[in-house]
């Protein structure tokens, strides 16, 4: 981001899963097209920044937020839910469990998100040779609560800068269409600079 560089919005997005699905290569890879075959588990949470342009040529500042997914930091991600515009749900094709998971996680989306907030659904790991969850599944279990579905691969590049590109588009869309009904999307005043809830 240069000095100049005047940022219009900024957005806060939400990885969620099973531990060892791919949550953190799969930022990584989008904010620092890096890739490594193994990361210690996240304790917490981590997150990283990154500025993108809109179709509508403004900036936004994008909040991606990297939790744990251990059932014993479920509980504390309940926490980061709040002021979240857009979350990624993520799944191992190779683990089934991590598959069956997806519904417990929905269901906390729904009791713990705002309404408006943007869902899609990623099957991960789509290199690997050890698939358990076909595609056919996870596009049946994507349309069944209405989300948009992407495979894709970390490791290999496929459809990480498309998936994160989407829901980009769909809390932009989001906003600019319920901007007058309080949405929680931060933009900043041009005539003095200070940022203020639109």
């Amino acid at each position: 981001m240069t000095e100049n560089e005047v940022i219009e919005y900024s957005f806060k997005i939400l990885l969620l899963g099973d531990t060892s699905v791919g949550k953190t290569c799969f930022l990584k890879r989008y904010t620092d097209n890096t890739f490594q075959d193994a990361y210690l588990s996240t304790i917490g949470f981590d997150y990283k920044f990154k500025t993108v342009t809109l179709e509508n040529g403004k900036k936004a500042r994008v909040q991606l937020w990297d939790t744990a997914g251990q059932e014993r930091f479920r509980t504390i991600a309940k926490s980061y839910y709040k002021g979240a515009h857009g979350i990624i749900l993520m799944y191992d094709v190779s683990n089934k469990k991590s598959f069956d998971n997806i519904r417990k996680w929905i269901s906390q989306i729904n009791e713990q998100a705002k309404k408006n907030i943007c869902v899609i659904l990623i099957a991960n790991k789509i290199d690997t040779d050890e698939r358990t969850v076909t595609k056919e599944e996870g596009e049946a279990l994507a349309q069944k609560f209405k989300l948009k579905f992407f495979e894709a691969s970390a490791k290999e590049k496929i459809n990480v800068d498309e998936a994160f590109d989407q829901i980009i588009k769909d809390i932009s869309e989001v906003y600019e269409s319920s901007k007058n009904e309080g949405i929680q999307i931060t933009a900043k005043d041009k005539k003095d600079g200070k940022k203020k809830c639109c």
